[in-house]
């Protein structure tokens, strides 16, 4: 299984529970697993966070984790497009792409091969409609599967025992 993250999952991590400066072993655990081969963030979505500033920023921008966590694949065109036409509607305007922002990439990656969960903090919303649609209602209307970033957390058995 392949778990492909979501910038929000990164930023609430360390915003609200595990503090880079506070819980190093979150990191650790996390560039640990990517190097595995059992999570990545595709390019355009470590994009979203390496624009900011902060510790998040310092981090993700390492070489050794941007090496160990980014997906090293090119977004297949037809599946950017399928993602768009089918998760959020056929004829977006250019405002409307504007505000889907970098989540169809997340999705078309996903739907690039099998066994691949996409993992976000956002939460489904099925009456949104259009460019408003949320992540986990895309990856519905796609056919891909999705989960919370604590049940990811929980399969992938993070820990701070050390064990």
């Amino acid at each position: 299984m392949l778990y492909l993250l979501d910038a929000n999952v990164l930023i609430r991590a360390h915003e609200d529970y595990y503090p880079i400066d506070r819980v190093p072993q979150f990191w650790d655990w996390l560039v640990t697993v990517a190097d595995a081969g059992y999570v990545k963030m595709p390019f355009e979505i470590h994009g979203e966070i390496a624009i900011s500033n902060g510790l998040l920023k310092e981090w993700i921008c390492e070489a050794d984790t941007k090496r160990k966590l980014i997906l090293d694949e090119e977004v297949s065109p037809s599946l950017l497009n399928k993602v768009l036409s089918e998760g959020y509607a056929p004829d977006l305007d250019d405002s409307e792409i504007e505000m889907v922002g970098q989540d169809p990439f997340l999705v078309s990656y996903a739907l690039a091969a099998a066994e691949r969960v996409v993992v976000t903090k956002e939460v489904s919303k099925p009456s949104k409609r259009r460019a408003n649609r949320k992540v986990p209602d895309v990856c519905n209307s796609v056919r891909v599967p999705w989960m919370k970033d604590f049940e990811f957390f929980r399969a992938l058995n993070f820990n701070t025992s050390g064990r």
